[in-house]
């Protein structure tokens, strides 16, 4: 019989939303927070926004040529987020 030896927690509590979310067009960054005894760590998401062909919106995490310019640009501007939603050395 196999065991679980994932080091992911179960947990029943809900999970937390992004700590920010940014649009630049149709492609979105969420911004997540994780906090361990080591410190806070910050991940980022990414997703571009289409509609299929019966006009729904749908989401994709794959990127053409022409989205890579505006995809990085939002990497820059998740990243300075990201560095302002950092604490401060001087407020420890």
């Amino acid at each position: 019989m196999a065991t679980n030896t994932s080091k992911k927690k179960q947990s029943t509590e809900p999970a937390k939303p992004p700590v920010a979310k940014l649009r630049l067009g149709l492609l979105n960054a969420s911004i997540w927070e994780r906090t361990t005894e080591k410190g806070t760590f910050y991940s980022v998401t990414f997703e571009r926004r289409y509609r299929d062909s019966n006009g729904e919106w749908q989401s994709t995490h794959g990127y053409d040529a022409n989205d890579l310019l505006a995809l990085s640009k939002l990497a820059d501007q998740a990243h300075s987020r990201i560095l302002e939603l950092r604490p401060t050395k001087a407020a420890a």
